[in-house]
């Protein structure tokens, strides 16, 4: 615990710690945020999220509070597999990624209470480019991952799987959990499975790394 809170505090230390914590909760708010976009639109989430609004159809519990639990129970089995994975962006998004998701699907099936299929299709095509930005702040902050992340990762190191593999089987068994227990899947959780790659590099090559190394602010 003492070395955990000596990692945290040397992260305010210099301005590339500062920058790196920024990026980490701006990607987390605005992946949060893109997953409301996603509920909204109707076509489908990522498959974690397909995976945790399913079985929170079985228990009388906000989806910000359950998404929490969730993650809570994730990160004791990461801990014991691999603690190395578990930084101070993997307790943001844990205790703050949920509640986000909550504000924005209420706010938008408050604002556009009976949206056109139009309308729904420009929210995921949104939900996905917000989404891949939002990630690519995350990612390179390399402030810890999230616990399904590392699963996926511990996983694959462990077993010598290839990484794509693993988190594609992941996805796969996360989706099916997820639909059995009464959530959406559709195409919006085919492209955030398979094709978010290329565009979470663009905005990695283009917004977060210059500015991780400052010269964005130049």
């Amino acid at each position: 615990m003492r070395c955990f809170m000596d990692k945290v505090m040397n992260i305010f230390k210099s301005e590339e710690g500062r920058r790196r914590l920024l990026m980490t909760l701006a990607g987390v708010l605005v992946a949060g945020f893109s997953v409301g976009l996603f509920n909204f639109s109707g076509f489908g989430m990522d498959p974690f999220q397909v995976f945790a609004h399913g079985l929170n159809n079985l228990v009388p519990l906000s989806y910000g509070l359950f998404y929490s639990l969730v993650n809570a129970v994730l990160l004791v089995v990461v801990f014991f597999m691999d603690r190395t994975k578990i930084g101070l962006g993997t307790l943001i998004n844990l205790f703050l990624l949920g509640y986000v998701v909550d504000f924005s699907s209420a706010l938008w099936a408050r604002l556009i209470p009976h949206p056109s299929v139009l309308v729904r299709a420009v929210f995921l095509i949104l939900g996905i480019v917000i989404m891949c930005f939002g990630s690519a702040l995350y990612f390179t902050g390399d402030l810890g991952v999230s616990t399904y992340d590392a699963i996926a990762l511990v996983l694959s190191r462990e077993k010598k799987w290839d990484f794509r593999i693993t988190r594609i089987s992941t996805d796969v068994i996360c989706t099916v959990l997820g639909v059995l227990t009464g959530a959406v899947a559709g195409i919006g959780t085919i492209v955030t499975a398979f094709f978010m790659g290329p565009l979470i590099e663009f905005f990695n090559r283009t917004v977060a790394r210059p500015f991780r190394s400052g010269k964005a602010a130049k």
